[in-house]
């Protein structure tokens, strides 16, 4: 009679743990990157976008990818370079609101006391101010243009946001163990802001980074539509306020008006995606579920 011997069961590893990616934020990075480089690269070799000598309203064409506008500029040239403006002006926003947020939110929360009220009630007042209308006072107010001066205007209604959260989130670091030991041995207050709480809110800060560079982008979007942002098409919004002026969408020159349309929904859906594979690494739910 043969023996039969039961085969050797390997025991599996009960949690192997995942790598910290995610899928969206791949993508949202390979959208974002595509557009850096056509905004670094392409006015580069595109040409001037204010060359006028073409034929009007050409629809595209191997001379012309994206066609003409009504005085005969080339659509492409100005994309590439309104892709340069409007990723600018979203950079400047998303940076500056996000250290007036960091400043905010991160001394207020940790110091206390009169300044953190103070804080908190400036944030207050920011947030219940509709952001549109108030930056459409200021830029008529201020009667300059250029992307500088716009972006420090849409910045003054983009920071209360990030600041409340950051400082919610610094309100309950500040009272975890290890800061706890730090301020017991003696470090100063600078020190465990900075190196005790601010690395643990590095994940907060890139999606609220990438959440006000969108927020700049669109505002910038909406206010160049408007005219409010100087006479040149620096910028997507710009494009569509003179394809507007020019009468595209009656005379049928969709080239004019879907190429900055469409980008700017592009990168916003990519920058989304960037923070949404930002919370599902820094959120153990959101990781398991994705898995």
């Amino acid at each position: 009679m043969t023996a039969v011997t039961a085969p050797a069961v390997t025991a599996e590893p009960a949690g192997p743990r995942r790598p910290l990616r995610s899928g969206k934020l791949i993508a949202g990075l390979a959208v974002a990157g595509f557009f850096v480089l056509a905004g670094v690269l392409g006015p580069l070799f595109a040409g001037d976008p204010e060359e006028i000598g073409y034929e009007r309203l050409m629809p595209p064409s191997a001379g012309h990818w994206l066609g003409t506008t009504n005085t005969g500029q080339d659509v492409l040239a100005q994309l590439l370079v309104a892709t340069r403006g409007s990723l600018t002006i979203g950079v400047v926003v998303g940076v500056l609101a996000t250290v007036i947020s960091l400043l905010v939110g991160v001394l207020g929360a940790y110091l206390g006391g009169w300044l953190d009220e103070g804080f908190s009630l400036l944030s207050n007042v920011f947030l219940v101010i509709p952001g549109l209308p108030l930056v459409i006072l200021i830029t008529d107010y201020l009667e300059t243009g250029g992307p500088v001066a716009l972006a420090l205007t849409i910045t003054i209604t983009s920071w209360a946001g990030p600041a409340r959260v950051i400082r919610a989130q610094t309100l309950s670091l500040r009272g975890r163990d290890y800061v706890d030991a730090a301020r017991v041995s003696g470090e100063r207050g600078w020190r465990i802001m900075v190196f005790e709480i601010l690395p643990n809110l590095v994940p907060i800060i890139a999606a609220q980074l990438v959440f006000a560079v969108i927020g700049g982008i669109l505002l910038d979007a909406a206010l160049s539509f408007l005219g409010l942002a100087g006479g040149s098409a620096g910028s997507w919004g710009s494009m569509l306020y003179f394809a507007q002026n020019a009468s595209a969408l009656s005379t049928g020159a969709w080239w004019w008006f879907v190429p900055p349309g469409l980008c700017i929904a592009v990168l916003g859906a990519g920058l989304s995606l960037i923070n949404f594979g930002i919370d599902e690494i820094i959120d153990p739910r959101l990781r398991r579920a994705t898995s």
